[in-house]
């Protein structure tokens, strides 16, 4: 199977990386990739958003499967492109991946259904007065949401009225484009976050795995939201319980509910979960694998990823099963100094050998590139370090005892990622 994988972060090389090792896989290509993902897959310059071009390449190609790693293209419809060209592919239909792209058509969807999630309101850029009243009416904190895709940057958790109105304010008067001409104002969910993603093939899904997000810049949850910074697999406050009431509850209704209007949804489900005292409630979908999570939930799976995608693409989720080894993952994400702002390329990342060379890690690259046999640094988030151990404090020590070898001064990373998750263990071990 030729295989094209969409895409150039450090998602898509976990993805190149888990399916150049499928022996149904003869050859991987990646589209554009970067000069880490060229170790396990042949890069094609094509932009991830050139649908046009991608759906060339891949019949001249003769490419059996694409994976489409960003959200871009699939609410640009290059699966139903691919499609009309009779190419398989793993991802949702531009009508199912408004799950993702559209805010408020998850929030009705799920209110139609009888998904839980948070109380909420939509309000178009022409109702500002009332969407700032509503607001003003609010019990604090409260949530303001771009209705459209903003890069992971259109959410204010605001703390107070004027937090709040400031997030209308801004969403309306275009700080994120389109995708702010319209916003939902819901209410604060009290809990711990996690994520759930699902194999979904328009009637079936298979859980592929569980992570817990780090999406402040900073240690302590403090700075900016990011596109995220860390994370660590299986998410600690998902039980094995609160994984099955998740897809009994959430993704398997979902699955349900899309069917029923006409939108099957195909590809991966990325659930974005509070856990609190009620059990699950969604905060938000997205239809394609996380970053980080990607690159910490793939290393756990045992079961051949290839096999997996194409029993999706091909509806026959119903006959298959998924296993994961009994270890826990943690990656530390490198970013230039000034992430999430404006960066600095070209800086040079020394002992990125000595790194891999440990016990049990793995390095997937995000934005690099080959100058000279030197690795330099390419964007913001540069580089996802994964350690793998029997025990979270284990892949903890392995992922950043590979970080404290990359010699890399215009570098940074958060020190305390899965830090909290073994600070509420150790709690519930003395308590118990």
């Amino acid at each position: 199977m030729r295989v094209l994988v969409v895409g150039s972060g450090a998602r898509e090389h976990a993805l190149c990386w888990s399916l150049a090792a499928s022996p149904l896989v003869k050859t991987v290509h990646c589209a554009p990739g970067n000069a880490g993902i060229a170790r396990d897959a042949e890069l094609v310059p094509i932009a991830a958003d050139a649908v046009d071009e991608l759906v060339a390449y891949a019949r001249s190609e003769r490419i059996d499967l694409v994976v489409v790693g960003p959200e871009r293209p699939l609410v640009l419809g290059l699966v139903d492109r691919l499609a009309d060209a009779g190419i398989r592919a793993i991802g949702p239909t531009a009508a199912a991946a408004r799950l993702e792209g559209s805010k408020a058509f998850t929030k009705a969807l799920c209110a139609r259904h009888g998904i839980p999630t948070a109380a909420f309101r939509v309000f178009e850029a022409k109702e500002r007065a009332a969407a700032r009243a509503h607001v003003a009416a609010q019990a604090m904190p409260v949530v303001v949401k771009a209705d459209g895709l903003a890069a992971g940057k259109g959410v204010t958790v605001a703390a107070t009225v004027e937090e709040a109105l400031a997030a209308v304010d801004a969403a309306f008067d275009g700080a994120f484009g389109e995708a702010g001409a319209r916003i939902v104002v819901e209410e604060f969910l009290e809990g711990e976050e996690a994520s759930l993603f699902a194999l979904c093939d328009g009637r079936d899904a298979l859980l592929l795995g569980t992570a817990q997000d780090h999406k402040r810049a900073f240690d302590g949850d403090r700075g900016p939201n990011t596109g995220g910074m860390g994370a660590c697999s299986p998410a600690p406050p998902l039980t094995p319980a609160l994984v099955e009431r998740a897809m009994d509850e959430i993704v398997r209704p979902t699955l349900a509910a899309m069917a029923s209007e006409g939108t099957p949804f195909s590809g991966i489900l990325y659930a974005g979960l509070m856990i609190g005292r009620a059990g699950p409630r969604l905060v938000e979908y997205n239809v394609r694998m996380g970053d980080p999570e990607c690159q910490v939930v793939l290393p756990r799976l045992m079961t051949d990823l290839g096999q997996l995608l194409l029993g999706a693409a091909d509806g026959m989720l119903r006959r298959m099963s998924a296993r994961f080894y009994p270890r826990h993952t943690l990656g530390v994400v490198l970013a230039t100094r000034g992430y999430p702002g404006p960066v600095e390329r070209g800086s040079e990342l020394r002992g990125l050998e000595a790194a891999e060379a440990c016990e049990d890690v793995l390095l997937f690259h995000a934005a690099t590139r080959r100058q000279g046999g030197r690795w330099l640094a390419d964007g913001g988030r540069v580089l996802t370090v994964v350690g793998s151990g029997a025990s979270l404090a284990e892949a903890r020590a392995r992922a950043y005892a590979a970080v404290d070898r990359i010699d890399w001064p215009e570098g940074f990373c958060r020190r305390d990622i899965g830090a909290r998750a073994l600070g509420a263990a150790a709690d519930r071990s003395r308590v118990g």
